[in-house]
């Protein structure tokens, strides 16, 4: 019997255990004593960890912040670094998000893409390994995080506190693996004099502000230009109300990633662009569309950056008003070629004038694997092996994974080209089949890890 027929067998009892972690509501909570990430993500940790056990592996939890899952000897460790917190399940669902329902072909539940189903295939990946004989050279560690949608301090307290792992990957990406993640900077732009009464729009830092209210003088702007002014721009909605001596902006504009800001449409952008156009004379208003602007590409601060892996993209999140003073959240994501410390340099003759100011508040690196590299290449041939797909290559990304926080991994899996699961979003969901294809490839990819030396 080969191995798909092998997980075939096993796919019923695959989606009883996955069950069983989509029950765990493991959106992060307030901490309390002896589980730092709240109630959910240590109930679901435990859970994950008994099942583990049950299917004959060794467990340990680390203080409820990350766990792991077991097998073979040796001072080497293959690595699998999966999560079991979620975000939360929103408004909107079709089914229950905390019941895992089947509907034909799919299953539906919050994490079953990201990343509980993943947990399942790497675990039932190991324990077809271990099955089958195959000698067990080193050790095969799943481990499992409580805190990646929340910040990685998980993974944080693994590195001071757990052993290195050799090599390995972490099943919270993409299919056939990503061999690079680019760096991030988060500044923060100011007002320094403005006309402006308030505005304030965005939730998030690493989203495109989507919605945004302004709030400005009667005196400063008439209201017919801006009405007609705002007509001239992508937004999908607007609105100029008069009030008693103010104006009032409503702006609807397209939600996107700060990974790809270009997809989306900046609400608080296209209103400082139609206040300009309009005819509105304001020192923050001149600035922001100078150093921010329309444009995601951070050449308002000198920043544009393109190489062969990626362009260096640029993203307004949130834009909130405080004691008179404008704020605006800026993310960076920057091409793997380039350094923290060429970004500062590039940026900092751009960062202050009379008008506003920008201050950069933190930047990380970016991970790079040569795509020849030993490590992809295993994981690649997995990929290929199993599927047969060879247009798809391994790629870079402006997002971050656990591949940032654990050295000596990447992203590999578990969403495959060309699929939409609705990860992060109402009606998340998992093709049996494609659970199925994970196992088989992680399978394989365990093989070839521990055969390289």
């Amino acid at each position: 019997m080969n191995s798909m027929d092998q997980i075939k067998n096993q796919t019923d009892e695959m989606l009883t255990q996955l069950s069983r972690l989509i029950r765990h509501n493991s959106v992060q909570g307030p901490a309390t004593e002896g589980k730092p990430f709240g109630e959910g993500p240590a109930a679901a940790l435990k859970e994950a960890l008994d099942i583990a056990s049950e299917l004959g592996f060794s467990t340990v939890n680390m203080e409820n912040y990350c766990g792991y899952a077991e097998m073979g000897e040796g001072p080497d460790i293959v690595g699998i670094v999966a999560h079991l917190d979620v975000v939360p399940a929103g408004e909107g669902w079709d089914t229950d998000p905390f019941t895992m329902t089947r509907k034909k072909d799919r299953v539906y539940g919050r994490g079953v893409s990201d990343d509980k189903g993943a947990v399942i295939a790497s675990l039932y990946a190991m324990k077809l390994l271990r099955d089958s004989g195959f000698p067990l050279n080193k050790r095969v560690r799943l481990l499992m995080g409580c805190n990646e949608e929340s910040g990685s301090e998980c993974m944080k307290y693994y590195a001071r506190h757990g052993e290195p792992i050799t090599a390995g990957f972490t099943p919270d990406g993409y299919f056939p693996g990503i061999h690079g993640e680019k760096g991030l900077c988060a500044m923060t732009a100011y007002s320094k004099n403005t006309h402006i009464l308030s505005m304030n729009g965005g939730f998030v830092t690493n989203a495109v502000c989507s919605r945004c209210v302004t709030e400005v003088p009667l005196t400063c702007v008439d209201a017919a230009k801006l009405e007609a002014a705002l007509s001239k721009t992508p937004l999908s909605a607007s609105s100029v109300t008069v009030l008693e001596d103010r104006l009032r902006i409503e702006a609807q504009g397209t939600a996107a990633h700060a990974s790809t800001p270009e997809l989306g449409v900046n609400a608080a952008a296209y209103t400082m662009w139609a206040l300009k156009e309009a005819g509105m004379q304001d020192d923050f208003v001149d600035f922001y569309l100078s150093h921010l602007g329309t444009d995601c590409d951070g050449s308002g601060i000198g920043c544009q950056f393109t190489d062969a892996y990626g362009s260096l993209t640029f993203n307004n999140g949130i834009v909130e008003t405080k004691d008179g003073v404008i704020r605006c959240t800026i993310d960076i994501r920057y091409p793997v070629t380039l350094s923290s410390e060429k970004l500062r340099a590039m940026a900092a003759p751009h960062l202050e004038n009379a008008q506003g100011r920008i201050e950069i508040n933190h930047a990380s690196e970016p991970l790079f694997y040569p795509e020849d590299s030993p490590l992809v290449q295993n994981l690649y041939h997995a990929y290929v092996e199993v599927t047969g797909d060879t247009s798809h290559k391994p790629m870079v990304i402006g997002g971050g994974t656990y591949a940032k926080s654990i050295p000596g991994i990447i992203a590999f899996g578990c969403e495959f080209p060309d699929t939409d699961n609705h990860i992060h979003d109402v009606n998340e969901s998992l093709d049996i089949h494609e659970l199925q294809m994970q196992t088989a490839i992680y399978l394989k990819a365990l093989e070839n890890l521990l055969a390289d030396h």
